[in-house]
C-alpha cells in the first residue's frame, strides 16, 4: 500500500506539471498572437487615418485639434469600454504621449528633455485624430478584432521653428534679402497609432506623413514597429526626408494635395 500510494503521488505531481506547462503555453501562445494582432491593427488605422489626411489642405488644423479624422467613436475624451472589460482612458493616452503622466500635462512638462522627447520646445504636442474599435473600420461588419486603435498627430520633431502647432516655421530671411528653404519642414507632421487589446496587449508604430508635388503622400517610419507596454512607447528619431511613396494614396481633380 505505501508504495502504491507513493506511485500515485507521483503520478499526481507529473499530471500537475503537465497541466501547469500546457497552460502556461497556452498563455505564451495567445500573448504572442495578441501581440500580432496589436501590431497590425496600429498599422490598420494608420492607413486608415493616410486617407483623411489626403482630403485636409490645411494641416495646421491638425495640429491644433481643430480637425479629426472621420473614424471616430465620440468625443475626444472620456473612457472607452474594450471587449474584455477593461477600461481605456483617452485623455490619459494622450498625456502619456505628451508628458509620459497619467494626468493633464501642463506647457513645462510637455517642453521638458526626456529620452523619448529630447527637443524641448519643438517637442511635438499630440492631438486625437482617430479612435474607434478595429471591427468598425470596415462598414460591413466583417472584423472580428477586440482591439481598440488610437492616431494622434503632432508636428514634425526634424522642425525647429519653437512652435510645435504650427506646420513649418516662418522664413528665415538672411542678410542679403534671400529667404533659403523658405519651405523647410512645411507639409511634414508625425502620426502616432496606439492598438490596445485583451491581456494588456499593446503596440506603438510612429511614422512620419509629407506632402509632395502630386497628390500623393511618403511616410517614413521614425519608431519601431511595435513596442509593448514593457518597453514603453516606441522611440522617435527626426527624419529629415520622408521614405518610399504610398501606392494607390492618390486623388484626382481639385480635392488633392499639391
Amino acid at each position: 500500500m505505501i508504495v502504491a500510494l507513493m506511485a500515485m503521488m507521483l503520478m499526481t505531481a507529473l499530471g500537475l506539471s503537465l497541466v501547469l506547462t500546457t497552460s502556461s503555453e497556452t498563455m505564451i501562445s495567445g500573448n504572442f498572437r495578441s501581440g500580432g494582432e496589436a501590431l497590425y491593427a496600429a498599422d490598420a488605422i494608420l492607413e486608415r487615418s493616410m486617407d483623411d489626411l489626403l482630403t485636409i489642405p490645411d494641416w495646421n488644423k491638425l495640429l491644433d485639434g481643430s480637425l479629426q479624422s472621420g473614424f471616430i467613436d465620440g468625443p475626444p475624451s472620456g473612457q472607452r469600454t474594450l471587449p474584455d472589460g477593461t477600461t481605456l482612458d483617452l485623455g490619459q493616452v494622450l498625456s502619456f504621449a505628451n508628458c509620459n503622466l497619467p494626468t493633464t500635462c501642463s506647457g513645462p512638462d510637455m517642453d521638458a528633455y526626456t529620452e523619448e522627447r529630447p527637443w524641448f520646445v519643438n517637442n511635438p504636442r499630440w492631438q486625437l485624430f482617430a479612435y474607434g474599435s478595429v471591427g468598425d473600420l470596415l462598414p460591413t461588419g466583417t472584423i472580428n478584432s477586440p482591439f481598440y486603435v488610437v492616431v494622434l498627430i503632432g508636428d514634425d520633431p526634424s522642425e525647429s521653428d519653437g512652435n510645435p502647432l504650427l506646420d513649418g516655421g516662418p522664413p528665415i530671411q538672411l542678410a542679403n534679402g534671400n529667404v533659403p528653404n523658405k519651405n523647410d519642414g512645411v507639409g511634414v507632421i508625425a502620426l502616432r497609432a496606439e492598438a490596445f487589446g485583451p491581456r494588456g496587449a499593446h503596440k506603438v508604430i510612429e511614422m512620419t506623413v509629407a506632402k509632395t508635388d502630386t497628390t500623393e503622400l511618403e511616410r517614413g517610419y521614425t519608431g519601431q514597429r511595435g513596442q509593448d507596454e514593457q518597453n514603453r512607447r516606441a522611440r522617435k528619431a527626426a527624419v529629415q526626408s520622408p521614405g518610399k511613396a504610398l501606392d494607390m494614396q492618390t486623388l484626382s481633380g481639385a480635392g488633392g494635395i499639391s
